[in-house]
């Protein structure tokens, strides 16, 4: 049924008040997901208005996609369908915060700068350190399962994340695990909507672990001739008795890029002039500690970095280095007409082959290119055209389709996380075996039966 339909826009409006309905396509363009505008979008303000609106798309026939700040609304495959835009915002509430429990919970739309700025107070934070920090939701940013530099030594959402409340597309509200760390009871369900992209579930609630806020955070960065020399450092470093907050490699182009105008724009703050500069590979170490830890974490990586080239970062000069990686990706997007990201993980030993296969392609393809990767094994490269036409787009497309089959020798992971929408069709569909894609759809109709919730991660396979 179309949205413009008599009595759809007056059904919302009696669900959460007509000022919550938005239907002028000026404001409607603000929602856009590649070539998709949806017809309307609601703004709802508790998790019963969420499920009534669920249950109404259901009994219509919308394609519903939840939104939160919509930083992220480039990532991944465009709907199929998108009828109505699920605006998130205004379920912006701290509900439960237990400082000497080291316990929270917080409805999707609030923002994580304004987050980090309540738990700072009390010497906590989330290390939800991910990109468009300054403007992401919690909810989008869960939903969408971005990495963290401090991935490293945190984990990712899914370690301290203690439980949810969603709704299915049946317009359920369901809860899964709790509110405080030890509980244990039932099935993790909570689990499959980090990273599901609002596909099975719109978030309402998400009970975090806090953690005692880092203090005296400092950086020390390696500079190498090769991909592979940079992974031995850093190979060294994880087999040492050191634990540090992030250990992040930059190609050389990467650290170029976080050194430019346009880095200093979005994550502005003063860096020595070479400390990301470099032309050469680089190797950045963040940790943290008392006088003596930081004494001993020195003293430790210029033993391991020998005769190699490196430079100590104070607080504010690590603060802004760990900013710039953390930014990565807006950064590397505001660089480039078209650019396209794409994400591969391997086993942390395998990342010197594939980042040097890469630089090789890279080369070939004839556009400027720059890398990320997170010491766990998680890859970010971002192809940077300098246009957005037909030859930079194949050129493009065979630089993917060579780093997705370099990453599949190694048997690793690979997906095109951000490109241009009207090249999404060039590049390789995201490739899975016939019983995982069994699995992901059996999930997805367990979840939402009436296909109501328009982002589907598998699209590209159907």
């Amino acid at each position: 049924m179309s949205m413009a339909a008599p009595g759809i826009s007056s059904g919302l409006a009696e669900i959460v008040g007509s000022a919550n309905v938005i239907v002028d396509p000026a404001q409607l363009a603000a929602y856009r997901i590649g070539p998709c505008v949806p017809k309307a979008a609601v703004r709802p303000g508790t998790n019963r208005e969420v499920a009534e609106i669920v249950r109404l798309s259901a009994a219509e026939k919308f394609a519903l996609v939840p939104v939160g700040a919509r930083t992220k609304l480039r990532l991944n495959v465009p709907p199929r369908r998108y009828d109505l835009a699920l605006d998130m915002t205004r379920l912006d509430r701290i509900v439960a915060y237990d400082p000497d429990d080291l316990t929270l919970s917080v409805e999707p739309g609030i923002q994580l700068q304004k987050l980090a700025d309540v738990l700072a107070k009390h010497g906590q934070f989330i290390p939800l350190a991910v990109p468009f920090l300054g403007n992401a939701t919690v909810g989008g940013t869960i939903a969408s399962g971005v990495d963290s530099p401090l991935r490293q030594f945190f984990g990712t959402a899914r370690d301290y994340t203690l439980g949810m409340e969603f709704v299915t597309g049946d317009g359920q509200i369901v809860k899964s695990g709790g509110r405080v760390v030890k509980n244990v009871s039932g099935f993790d369900l909570h689990k499959l909507m980090i990273g599901s992209l609002g596909s099975l579930g719109v978030l309402t609630k998400i009970n975090f672990r806090t953690f005692p806020a880092p203090r005296e955070l400092r950086g020390f960065v390696a500079y190498f001739d090769s991909a592979q020399s940079a992974v031995e450092f850093r190979q060294n470093v994880a087999k040492s008795p050191l634990k540090p907050l992030a250990l992040e490699m930059l190609s050389s182009r990467g650290a170029e890029l976080l050194s430019s105008d346009r880095a200093e724009q979005i994550e502005p703050g003063q860096l020595r002039a070479y400390a990301l500069a470099s032309r050469r590979w680089a190797i950045l170490v963040s940790y943290t500690g008392t006088e003596e830890v930081l004494k001993r974490y020195e003293h430790g990586l210029r033993q391991m970095a020998g005769t190699t080239d490196s430079v100590s970062l104070g607080k504010g000069a690590a603060a802004v280095a760990l900013g710039r990686l953390r930014e990565f990706i807006p950064i590397a997007l505001e660089s480039s007409p078209a650019t396209v990201i794409v994400k591969a993980s391997v086993f942390p030993a395998r990342m010197g082959e594939i980042l040097g296969e890469a630089e090789s392609i890279a080369a070939e393809s004839g556009a400027r290119w720059a890398a990320i990767a997170h010491g766990v094994g998680a890859i970010y490269f971002a192809l940077l055209p300098e246009a957005r036409d037909e030859e930079n787009g194949a050129r493009a497309a065979r630089a993917v389709a060579n780093l997705r089959d370099a990453c599949i020798r190694r048997g690793g992971n690979f997906s095109v996380a951000w490109c241009p929408a009207e090249w999404r069709g060039l590049f390789p569909k995201l490739q899975m075996g016939s019983t995982e894609l069994q699995l992901m759809r059996k999930l997805k109709s367990v979840f939402d039966p009436s296909g109501v919730f328009a982002s589907n991660p598998f699209a590209g396979d159907e």
